[in-house]
């Protein structure tokens, strides 16, 4: 009889631990679930700190660039009026040719000059609004690098 009992035992089956397995598995589910929805909290609110900051940046860069853009038309207006000025001042139409010729020059110097301002100002503005993403991207392929 010996025999036969060890055939048909189910000794190896232990209902007690299948159930402890059970209960781990879900634990270990849950508290998986609770970092990722943890994760995914602490990226979304650095997302929507990334995008506000882009707008700020957005919007600072933006106002920086109409002042220097009206302070250029300004000075280009000044600058003609006085030009008008000094033409109905002259005495001779060579006078006139002269003045014109050196207000043409004058005007292209300063037209070179604004266009390097403006073009130094756009490059800052557009570092400025890009700094915020690129700072976000780096940190989110950090987390990604193994420690």
């Amino acid at each position: 009889m010996a025999y036969t009992d060890d055939i048909f035992s189910f000794s190896a089956f232990d209902p007690a631990k299948l159930t402890q397995s059970w209960r781990e598995f879900a634990e270990q589910g849950t508290t998986h679930s609770r970092d990722a929805y943890g994760k995914m909290k602490t990226a979304a609110e650095e997302a929507s700190r990334t995008v506000e900051s882009t707008i700020h940046s957005a919007q600072t860069g933006t106002m920086e660039f109409g002042l220097k853009a009206i302070d250029a038309l300004r000075a280009n207006t000044e600058m003609s009026f006085s030009h008008m000025e000094r033409l109905m001042g002259a005495k001779s139409f060579s006078e006139v040719l002269e003045l014109q010729a050196a207000f043409v020059r004058k005007q292209a110097e300063f037209t070179v000059e604004q266009a390097k301002t403006m073009q130094e100002a756009a490059q800052k503005m557009a570092d400025e609004v890009a700094m915020p993403g690129r700072q976000a991207a780096e940190k989110a392929m950090d987390a990604f690098k193994p420690s």
